[in-house]
């Protein structure tokens, strides 16, 4: 064991892993997957699909978080919001932080495969691969709109667990698209905000994001545009009779509020709004999802 091992082991803790697995981002992940678990069936979810699915959606996004620490170490010490991470800051090495993310991944493929089904486990594999390396590996650095292409990966979660319940015919409801389709259109928005918010620190790191190659300006209008077409996408499970009167209401309000921080942050000059509206767009997919699921349940 070299002295740098002997470091890296005296202050590494499970807290240090934990935080690799990007937690709070998982959390929000599982929530619109469990919500899709829920929304492909009238009753309750069976416990043991309910529970093996959760966790085994988990660890793959745990898992694909992982190789993007380990990717992006150089960004990250980089960047102030990052600096402190497990690998960048050296408390994690590369070798341990592979075969953590290794053991994630194939605990997650494993459990799908055998206890829940081929199609979620399939469908999975090719999310954790397209964040993992088709994005973090080459989409980031390659264009502008890195974040459009690669956000499929981030919004297959709904239709993961979705399949969990009924995906074992091996086909694919299209309602389930619809809520792929919403966090799919949410994400640029909810992104470009912070990007815009963090736009002197990715030009550093020489991060082609929207605002460092295009403006902030434009980043904003972009937002805008983008905003509008997510509340349309929001109407679409009522107009195709997924969802009910709760649903359209609060997809509506939601998505109203979120464009007139899409306007604000347009027409202000103050960078505090890019990040209020990013915490927002947190906020609107967290509702909206929950929205989705108090109709299913008390839908007149």
């Amino acid at each position: 064991m070299t002295d740098s091992d002997v470091k890296l082991s005296a202050v590494t803790t499970w807290k240090d892993y934990l935080e690799l697995t990007k937690p709070k981002v998982v959390l929000l992940i599982l929530i619109t997957a469990v919500v899709g678990m829920f929304m492909a069936t009238p009753g309750m979810v069976p416990w043991d699909i309910l529970i093996v699915a959760t966790v085994g959606i988990g660890f793959a996004s745990g898992g694909a978080a992982v190789v993007n620490h380990v990717v992006d170490q150089k960004i990250d010490a980089i960047m102030a919001r990052t600096l402190k991470r497990p690998i960048a800051s050296g408390k994690i090495s590369d070798k341990n932080a592979i075969i953590f993310a290794a053991l994630l991944s194939i605990s997650s493929m494993l459990m799908l495969y055998f206890y829940i089904n081929t199609l979620t486990a399939i469908l999975t594999f090719f999310g954790l691969v397209g964040y993992a390396f088709v994005y973090t590996m080459y989409l980031k650095r390659a264009t502008p709109q890195n974040i459009v292409i690669g956000g499929l990966s981030g919004a297959i979660p709904p239709l993961l667990g979705w399949t969990s319940v009924d995906g074992y015919g091996g086909d694919i409801h299209p309602h389930a698209l619809l809520l792929v389709l919403i966090v799919f259109v949410w994400t640029p928005p909810h992104f470009w905000a912070l990007a815009i918010f963090r736009r002197d620190e990715y030009a550093k790191a020489d991060i082609p994001m929207l605002p460092v190659t295009h403006g902030i300006d434009f980043t904003k209008t972009s937002i805008i545009l983008y905003t509008i077409l997510l509340i349309f996408a929001g109407l679409l499970p009522y107009l195709t009779r997924m969802s009910g009167i709760i649903y359209l209401i609060s997809s509506t309000i939601l998505g109203i509020i979120f464009l007139v921080y899409a306007i604000r942050l347009k027409l202000s000059k103050e960078r505090k709004i890019a990040m209020d509206t990013f915490k927002y767009s947190i906020n609107y997919l967290l509702l909206i999802f929950i929205a989705l699921l108090v109709d299913h349940y008390f839908r007149f």
